[in-house]
């Protein structure tokens, strides 16, 4: 058997853990709640049962590990392991993830931003397989992005990842946590799209997109002000970076690819400086199993 690494892709909602190969399969795997609301000890307690849980399954043990690779919403400080998203994890903000577990383990742990684990794992083993310069987009609770230049996953100033979902695409649009105003994920984001219905009594964004499906008109206007954020940041993703392919991932990324492949499509056929027929934009194929086997490739990668 190749040598395993644990990937953990930590979300708003549930904390996914597998036993990875270098292939990208997933030989054992975990689903926890995060449960953000009893808060940080007790989520680090459930996600080291699981851990515990996937290793038993894989048949596995931390000295045998590559590592622990943990794919986590941003923003965080990867020296400290110090999560510091307010907004995703509420509750968990300046607690160090890593060094209770690497402790625990005795193994090596990286933390990762979410986005930048799931385009690793889509380049390990899914739609980004092949691709020299690739951007992702998951969109959910939030979103995320990044870039994959020559393979490698492209990382700003002192390190630090790129907030693609803070694009803004309305200086006009509604206030953002990050201080700007009409940010791509103020706009396009689940909880966006459910502000923007609660006063309509919608409870959620799938409601939004239940009733735009069913023909209600002020729905229908809220998910096309939210497809016209995500052309028009495409439109910025593609001049910057000239990917041959852009992804969607995420939970509404994929349950609603249609849409963000239409308005991508639209970006992609008003860019005249790009290449014709050089940009593809594809659905993520790995699912909600991308940000774990990426956050593993990243420790197997390192070992």
């Amino acid at each position: 058997m190749s040598r395993l690494a644990l990937g953990v892709d930590i979300g708003g909602t549930k904390i996914a853990v597998g036993a990875v190969d270098a292939a990208g399969a997933i030989r054992a795997r975990r689903t926890v709640a995060t449960d953000v609301e009893a808060g940080f000890d007790a989520g680090l307690a459930r996600l080291v049962q699981a851990i515990d849980e996937t290793m038993a399954e894989a048949r596995t043990d931390p000295a045998a590990l590559a590592g622990i690779g943990l794919g986590c919403p941003g923003p965080f400080d990867e020296a400290s392991g110090r999560i510091e998203n307010f907004y995703t994890l509420p509750g968990w903000e300046g607690n160090d993830i890593v060094s209770p577990l690497a402790a625990h383990y005795g193994t090596p742990v990286r933390l990762v931003n979410d986005a930048d684990a799931a385009l690793l794992g889509e380049a390990l083993a899914g739609a980004a397989r092949g691709a020299r310069i690739a951007v992702m987009l998951t969109v959910g609770t939030g979103i995320g992005g990044a870039a994959l230049i020559d393979g490698a996953i492209l990382r700003g100033a002192a390190g630090a990842h790129p907030e693609i979902g803070h694009l803004v695409v309305d200086p006009a649009g509604p206030e953002c946590y990050c201080g700007q105003r009409g940010c791509l994920e103020a706009l396009a984001a689940g909880p966006a799209l459910a502000r923007a219905g609660a006063g309509l009594g919608y409870a959620d964004a799938e409601a939004v997109f239940a009733a735009a499906a069913a023909g209600a008109a002020a729905a229908e206007a809220i998910v096309a002000r939210s497809a016209d954020a995500m052309e028009m940041a495409v439109w910025s993703l593609i001049h910057a970076f000239l990917p041959e392919v852009i992804l969607f991932g995420g939970g509404m990324g994929e349950r609603h690819f249609a849409l963000y492949r239409d308005a991508a499509g639209r970006a992609v056929a008003r860019a005249v400086l790009a290449p014709v027929g050089a940009i593809r934009v594809v659905k993520a194929t790995l699912g909600n199993d991308a940000g774990m086997v990426g956050a593993a490739a990243l420790m197997l990668e390192d070992a």
